[in-house]
């Protein structure tokens, strides 16, 4: 895993939503780990929680550059094409395919077609299209839009907007990544993250290599071509062909990293953009993962801080430091890595009950859950709740299916950047850094970000920063304990957009926008339905 999916996860929170409370892993649908290995999620990192630095290893000098704003001929077929609109099976949402060049190089090497789906606005006012992604990389889009955006964002936003959603290339309905079938994936998810020796070690590398092999011998035809710039590409053609002038864009996680390369390439074509939990395109790899580790030492000392205070907390009683919190649980893990718990017919071992608790990080209306699963896995000898939380994350159904997301979430990241790591000598040096970012998660998330060294394919991608020089205002929203996009991230990309305008929410959580702070939404709303942005330094809580 080399870093987690950060997907927004929708969740109620009494006020603006309506949707059916999706999987307590998404706050969205997101993006975002596996095993800790196959847990490849979007880039992150994050050293100490107090550095502010942005770039590690200085590769943030490039700037991403603009495309030319005539449209090449070879391209012209698929920005004039027509999509053909049909019932979705889920009422009041429309679907239909659009085609893209598989390869944008070689436009005549064949297409790759990728699902669309809308809800119609029901002004006849409306703005235009608003399109939405919810991270990952490899959290469906359409699933996103179906079960919370389409139904769930304020009235007066989907009054006014066509709500779409397409699922980026090699994702879900979009010509999924395959690697691993289920009970492969099962095998992959369950392996110790955290080898206490050589033959641990080796045992871990060669389910990365195994994982790699998968995705390389069932996806080659992919692999290539599902970057970053690549689902970027793909955007501004689904902008034309719905009629946008201009794109109208809401993502989340790794969904800001996509619409900030979209800005870049596309800095004219604009129009109201949203970029809620953000991340920094200028980090490299490693330094994304040490600083997603920290992230999640940071959610972990505010659940820490706030479980001694019940009286269900099977981690310490009131008065216990979250230092002592996080040893009672790393404890527990050591105890589970050598002797699993029984979870309903199947084992908790060490790896998948940390995917559950990093799960629980996400939002902190998942903590009673947590408190109730931990509980029962340490008091009761029974895993089934910290089980069904990783089942979750993982998007593992009751049959041992997995969605594509973990898969989609490697192959995309694996080709942006370059590996973290290239070996396990590489990973026992960053061992100490790691630990002092995170004493509880640091070892496990350390080994995860190995996974990409053994990809089949080689990174196209770079660290770069994002400039979008002569784009309109970007609101690029931060959430000052956020566990998968460190608020630091957000104020990085704010600042390397020319246009960008910050926007902070004081408090936890990942990402901001229909979370419960009336402050934070207004603030979108009058963005999104008046283009009016926030003004700067707007902070909320």
């Amino acid at each position: 895993m080399h870093t987690w999916p950060s997907l927004r996860r929708p969740q109620r929170t009494g006020r603006t939503r309506t949707a059916p409370r999706a999987r307590t892993r998404s706050r969205a649908t997101a993006r975002v780990t596996g095993a800790l290995i196959a847990a490849a999620a979007l880039l992150v990192s994050a050293c100490s929680a107090g550095s502010s630095t942005t770039a590690t290893t200085g590769a943030a000098e490039a700037a991403l550059a603009a495309l030319p704003r005539a449209t090449p001929a070879a391209l012209a077929p698929y920005y004039g094409q027509h999509l053909r609109w049909r019932a979705c099976g889920v009422p009041g949402f429309q679907c239909a395919t659009m085609k893209a060049p598989l390869d944008y190089a070689d436009p005549g090497a064949g297409d790759i077609k990728l699902a669309v789906a809308r809800k119609n606005a029901t002004s006849k006012d409306k703005l235009g299209s608003l399109l939405v992604n919810p991270g990952g990389p490899g959290g469906s889009a359409i699933g996103y839009l179906e079960q919370y955006a389409g139904i769930g964002y304020p009235a007066e936003v989907r009054a006014l907007y066509d709500m779409v959603a397409m699922d980026p290339r090699g994702v879900a309905r979009s010509e999924p990544v395959e690697c691993l079938d289920g009970p492969r994936m099962d095998t992959f998810t369950q392996t110790d993250v955290t080898p206490d020796d050589r033959q641990e070690t080796n045992a871990l590398v060669g389910q990365f290599r195994k994982f790699a092999e998968g995705c390389g011998a069932r996806s080659a035809r992919l692999l290539r071509h599902v970057s970053t710039v690549d689902a970027a590409r793909d955007m501004d053609i689904l902008r034309a062909v719905l009629g946008d002038p201009k794109l109208n864009y809401v993502g989340a996680s790794y969904g800001t990293f996509l619409g900030a390369t979209y800005a870049g390439l596309f800095p004219d074509r604009v129009g109201r953009l949203v970029l809620d939990g953000a991340v920094d395109p200028s980090l490299d790899s490693r330094r994304i993962n040490l600083d997603q580790t920290a992230g999640f030492e940071t959610a972990f000392q505010a659940f820490a801080k706030d479980c001694v205070t019940r009286s269900d907390c099977p981690l310490g009683a009131k008065g216990t430091t979250p230092a002592q919190v996080g040893d009672h649980l790393k404890a527990f893990f050591r105890k589970l890595d050598a002797h699993p718990v029984p979870a309903g017919g199947r084992k908790l071992v060490e790896s998948l009950a940390t995917t559950g608790v990093i799960a629980a990080m996400y939002d902190q209306a998942a903590w009673e859950r947590l408190r109730e699963a931990l509980t029962s896995a340490m008091r009761k000898n029974d895993g089934s709740g910290l089980l069904a939380l990783s089942d979750s994350y993982y998007e593992r159904d009751a049959k041992g299916q997995y969605s594509n997301l973990m898969m989609a979430n490697a192959a995309v990241n694996c080709l942006d950047l370059p590996p973290a790591f290239t070996g396990p000598e590489q990973v026992e040096e960053a061992l100490p850094a790691f630990e002092k970012a995170s004493p509880v998660f640091g070892a496990g998330l350390s080994w995860a970000s190995l996974n990409c060294a053994y990809w089949p394919v080689k990174a196209t991608g770079e660290p770069h920063r994002i400039e979008a020089k002569g784009a309109a205002p970007i609101v690029v929203v931060g959430t000052t304990r956020d566990p998968a996009t460190p608020y630091r991230w957000a104020r990085s990309l704010a600042a390397q957009l020319s246009s960008g305008r910050l926007l902070t929410y004081v408090g936890d959580g990942h990402t901001a926008y229909g979370r419960g702070s009336s402050c934070i939404d207004s603030a979108i709303n009058a963005y999104l339905l008046n283009g009016t942005p926030p003004p700067p330094g707007k902070r909320c809580s």
